[in-house]
């Protein structure tokens, strides 16, 4: 796996927040090639992340550009993503994350040769949130989000994404920090994770009735067998999909200590591409 590009940012925005990106050893600049962005949680950092959730090396192995960004550094030190009002630009600065992301593809497609049909993004918490964000507000740019423990607007209205989005949300059912049943937050309101699920799926045109599979992935290190049950939505849109993996017993932060987590988001992004134009 290479290190940062050798070539210059192509962006006043990456030059003034540079970020690591990563190349397969397979990289074949003649052949468009997927790439994933991390984004990390809240007072976390891309690094830490990658550790975490140990991406880096199945991503390598299966022919996928890498770019891991950090976000802004508040007054108290803490990197954040501004993705909405409940997460996390507490100290209300306006960061345009939304551009700022739009402009590492940019980046990346310049230096790369970038698959603009297999472009993904990943978070955890507010990296989850601001998953979610990027893909309300520029679809268009990218084929799929994984969001573990983050969370989206309450009203759907807020979110309008002008093509489909497959959307996985991973969440365990005893987050306490963002609760998997949702709630109220500082007195703003966070939908629950089956909610997030439903919006997506209505949004991308599915069927009204997910099916459900009980146990079907051992996604916690912590928790004897599989633990994790898995809602699907079907009959989606062209490019569009909506599920839900719910760690039955997981925290705000699963251990995927030698778990299959980074294996099977791997392949859950391969299966969802955006359809050719």
């Amino acid at each position: 796996m290479g290190g940062p590009a050798s070539q210059g940012p192509t962006n006043a925005l990456v030059a003034a927040r540079p970020y690591e990106s990563r190349v397969p050893s397979s990289y074949d600049a003649s052949k468009p090639t997927p790439l994933v962005l991390l984004l990390h949680g809240f007072g976390a950092n891309g690094l830490t992340q990658d550790l975490y959730f140990g991406l880096g090396d199945v991503l390598a192995q299966t022919g996928f550009l890498y770019a891991i960004p950090d976000g802004t550094m508040n007054s108290a030190g803490k990197q954040f993503w501004n993705a909405n009002e409940l997460c996390c630009d507490f100290e209300k600065t306006g960061v345009d994350d939304v551009a700022y992301i739009s402009a590492i593809i940019d980046d990346m497609k310049a230096r790369y040769n970038v698959d603009l049909g297999q472009v993904y993004l990943v978070g955890h918490s507010n990296g989850g949130f601001m998953s979610h964000r990027f893909a309300c507000d520029r679809a268009d740019r990218v084929a799929a989000i994984i969001s573990l423990a983050g969370g989206n607007w309450k009203d759907p209205a807020r979110c309008q994404p002008s093509q489909p989005v497959a959307m996985l949300q991973v969440h365990g059912d005893q987050d306490d920090a963002v609760p998997y049943a949702g709630g109220s937050r500082g007195g703003l309101m966070l939908p629950s994770a089956e909610e997030i699920t439903a919006t997506w799926a209505q949004k991308n045109g599915c069927q009204a009735l997910p099916s459900k599979q009980t146990g079907a992935l051992d996604l916690e290190a912590n928790i004897d067998g599989s633990e994790t049950d898995v809602t699907r939505y079907t009959g989606c849109r062209s490019g569009g999909a909506a599920e839900l993996w719910t760690i039955k017993g997981g925290g705000h932060t699963p251990s995927f200590f030698r778990t299959r987590w980074p294996a099977l988001i791997t392949q859950w992004f391969r299966e969802h591409k955006k359809p050719a134009p």
